[in-house]
């Protein structure tokens, strides 16, 4: 069972497990690698615009379907210790549903559809995220209807097909500040009550704000910050009583958005009993900025300004900007640079510098592992 398999480990280890987005081909290769080498459970978190199923289009990491994508993880989970988490499933989550303008009701039939192609392909953690609305802002009561109504559905046709799947709750809120004890404790009362009344498991996690806000290639939340944010209670003094509540419960707090904390931070995660902790984009960044140096170095400037410029007119970093920035357009091709490694151009183009960068893809996927190592080692995972 995937509940009694991470309970142990964590329990046992005193360790914080590591989500881990899959921004590429490479990075999911580095991520299998890793678990292959290291006896320790590693969690592929994959986000509706990352991997979706057929219907869908798939998504921007190697145009793979839900289904392709979970094959081909299992055909190289040699020993087991890949978890396959649905991140941020919930309607609305996918760009499909936004440029439709879909209604909620069938913004979350289309979710639904999305989490059955999940289960079916085997996924065994689903966060359930129903925060986004396009029409209006909900209540904390109108986000909990609708993770019940999710919740429902997944737990019944999981166990309709005899699959074992546990649940992650909460909202991708990235405020870069930490939440009050009194909206968690309502939280998890409230969804303690519809489990109980359902005979419905309880979630395994709960997404927590802990005080982490990814902008550009920094993390500029209050966790890492040595600056008091005014009226606000600092992580580590309000993160032992967020946990308290989340062991009260029965409960594992997931920390999201946890990309360029430094080592010293990231140390700390275990220490203050951080159960788990998820990262992205930093990954996608570490290996754009090798694929670039490696064409510079290798004198292929003109493949490296190609790959620039198709980055940046992706617009794909927009979303990631300070207000205050002095980020290059360089820069800004840096932070998109995974969201585009799948298109056409870009596979020709690296076609392309392999001529002459033996073993080109080698190299990313070893620059990626390096990356994600500074997690597994502070986590106390290896």
């Amino acid at each position: 069972m995937i509940h009694e398999k991470i309970t142990n480990f964590v329990d046992n280890k005193c360790c914080t497990l590591l989500g881990i987005g899959p921004m590429s081909k490479n990075c999911v290769d580095a991520v299998i690698d890793l678990a292959n080498e290291n006896e320790a459970p590693l969690i592929l978190i994959a986000s509706r615009r990352q991997i979706d199923s057929e219907e869908y289009g798939g998504g921007y990491v190697n145009n793979w379907t839900t289904t392709k994508y979970a094959e081909y993880v299992r055909s190289k989970n040699i020993k087991k210790n890949i978890i396959l988490a649905r991140d941020h499933g919930g309607p609305w989550q996918n760009e499909i549903e936004v440029k439709n303008n879909l209604s909620l009701k069938d913004a979350m039939e289309s979710a639904k559809r999305s989490y059955k192609s999940d289960i079916d392909a085997g996924f065994e953690i689903l966060h359930i995220d129903p925060s986004i609305d396009l029409h209006e802002t909900p209540n904390v009561d109108q986000v909990l209807e609708r993770v019940y109504e999710l919740y429902d559905y997944c737990y019944s046709y999981a166990k309709k097909i005899n699959k074992d799947i546990i649940f992650e709750i909460g909202t991708e809120e990235q405020s870069g500040s930490t939440n009050t004890q009194k909206e968690l404790e309502y939280t998890l009362a409230s969804m303690k009550e519809f489990c109980k009344k359902n005979k419905f498991p309880f979630p395994s996690f709960v997404v927590i704000q802990a005080g982490t806000r990814v902008m550009e290639t920094r993390n500029v939340g209050s966790f890492d910050s040595p600056i008091r944010v005014e009226n606000e209670i600092p992580p580590e003094i309000q993160l032992p009583k967020m946990i308290s509540i989340c062991n009260k419960y029965g409960i594992y707090m997931k920390e999201h958005n946890t990309d360029y904390l430094s080592n010293d931070a990231l140390n700390w995660h275990p220490k203050l009993g951080i159960h788990s902790a998820n990262v992205a984009p930093e990954f996608g960044v570490a290996e754009t900025r090798t694929l670039i140096d490696l064409l510079k170095s290798n004198n292929l400037d003109n493949l490296a300004e190609e790959f620039i410029k198709l980055s940046f007119s992706s617009n794909k970093w927009k979303k990631w900007m300070l207000n205050d920035g002095l980020a290059t357009d360089q820069d800004k091709a840096i932070i998109a640079g995974h969201y585009i490694f799948s298109q056409e151009k870009i596979v020709e183009l690296k076609l392309a510098a392999s001529k002459k960068i033996v073993n080109l893809d080698k190299l990313l996927k070893e620059a990626v592992k390096k990356s994600i190592s500074r997690y597994t080692k502070a986590f106390r995972l290896h």
